[in-house]
């Protein structure tokens, strides 16, 4: 695409791109949320360790910090780009239930963006699931659905993890369709727990194609923390998500991600690594050069200063809410990450 002025007014904003006239952009995200838990102990999950009483002595006081820093953090995703009040579309993961969403919709910093919910419970031992944040403003949803990831460990034996979230609507009356997820974690090790994240990948290209045999150029944004990087084997060969928007082969996607993480752009670190788990994938519909309709423009990772961890050993890395048991009153382990897409205002 040739380069782009932005003309900051509104969030579908016009741009001014050369050659093409005035153009809108709109622009979508994930973000994990790291341990959103309410303080009540829940039946059935285990969650002891977020309530007053637990490890992590998980108080009101402190719930309320987190709210105040996560929708700081989602009201000034975008601000580079001249965007206030969020992403028109948020997905999210590391949330307990659509009560705490509520508590971070209604923040002052978020409450004029109107942002609605999609969620359902999960089976996930833990009782964290995902959930896709919208404004209404810009997207409208047609349909909904969970569907369940049903995986095994080497014996055989239900591992309860989260389901993944598909929503279809009506971005700025255009059809698009979001698949939001949080795919099994390394905590057993990456080897270990490998066919597990291949299992969510298959899942995720599963949904992927059934949209696609109903609708050949169907617009599907994939979003999520995948627990694995672009070059593993659950995005690279399973999912098929490729790292060349110009040469794609029948049935691949476009990892959008792709390009930062080839430049050492992370959105977690762990252990000195760096990750890019948090990415955007897209179908070839949102490629492309025709921008009568929406088309990719570009893929950033929202790192900027206050997100990260001022000084110390981890300085530049997440700031997050808890180090261990110890309240640190950040925002999340991971940085959001986002995409911007753009079409002809006319």
């Amino acid at each position: 695409m040739a380069r782009t002025t932005l003309i900051l007014i509104l969030f579908i904003i016009p741009v001014l791109a050369s050659g093409q006239g005035d153009m809108k952009a709109g622009l979508i995200a994930f973000y994990n949320l790291e341990n959103l838990f309410d303080t009540i102990d829940s039946e059935n999950v285990d969650d002891e360790e977020f309530t007053p009483e637990g490890l992590n002595k998980w108080t009101s006081e402190k719930y309320h910090i987190k709210i105040d820093r996560l929708a700081e953090a989602i009201s000034r995703i975008g601000e580079d780009e001249g965007i206030k009040g969020g992403p028109a579309v948020l997905g999210v993961c590391e949330i307990e239930n659509r009560a705490v969403l509520q508590d971070l919709i209604s923040h002052p910093l978020l409450k004029s963006s109107n942002y609605q919910i999609v969620h359902y419970n999960s089976p996930d031992l833990r009782g964290v699931d995902v959930a896709l944040l919208y404004r209404s403003r810009f997207f409208k949803v047609t349909s909904s659905d969970s569907p369940e990831l049903r995986i095994f460990n080497e014996k055989n034996e239900r591992v309860y993890t989260r389901d993944q979230l598909v929503v279809s609507g009506l971005f700025d009356g255009e059809k698009m369709s979001f698949i939001v997820n949080h795919w099994p974690s390394r905590s057993s090790g990456e080897s270990v727990t490998r066919p597990r994240r291949n299992e969510a990948a298959a899942l995720t290209r599963h949904l992927a194609d059934s949209i696609l045999r109903t609708e050949k150029n169907a617009r599907i944004v994939i979003m999520g923390d995948l627990n694995d990087d672009p070059v593993n084997e659950s995005v690279r060969q399973i999912l098929k998500a490729s790292d060349e928007p110009g040469r794609l082969k029948e049935g691949e996607l476009y990892n959008a991600m792709f390009p930062l993480f080839r430049q050492g752009i992370g959105s977690l670190y762990y252990r000195d690594g760096v990750n890019l788990f948090d990415q955007i994938i897209i179908t070839p519909a949102l490629l492309g050069n025709d921008y009568s309709t929406y088309k990719f423009y570009k893929a950033r990772v929202f790192n900027k200063p206050f997100l990260t961890q001022p000084d110390g050993q981890y300085k530049d890395y997440p700031f997050r809410t808890y180090v261990g048991p110890t309240f640190q009153g950040g925002y999340s382990d991971h940085f959001p990450v986002y995409i911007i897409i753009v079409k002809k205002s006319r």
